[in-house]
């Protein structure tokens, strides 16, 4: 997968984390929405490691310094500017 693609997954998988989160909340015995959750949360692990080693950290505060002579973080795209940002054009709710 390419940058986009990765980080299209992964914030995917971090939506998907949230709700599962809020939904345990209401129902925390539910023993499938644990393990998918579980799943959810290994997955999303595995691709931000190799979004991390491949484009640089995904947040200042999480991520290990790959490079101790450049602080990579002020590389990666703001989170107001449009190429961080995913289109939904064609994906609204009807």
């Amino acid at each position: 997968m390419n940058r986009d693609e990765l980080l299209k997954k992964l914030t995917e998988l971090d939506f998907i984390a949230v709700d599962l989160g809020l939904f345990l909340n209401t129902h925390p015995e539910n023993s499938e929405a644990i393990k998918a959750y579980n799943q959810v949360i290994a997955t999303a692990d595995t691709i931000r490691m190799k979004y991390e080693e491949n484009f640089g950290p995904l947040c200042s505060f999480r991520s290990y310094a790959m490079n101790t002579q450049d602080w990579q973080w002020k590389d990666n795209p703001w989170p107001w500017k449009t190429d961080a940002n995913f289109s939904l054009a064609g994906k609204e709710c009807k």
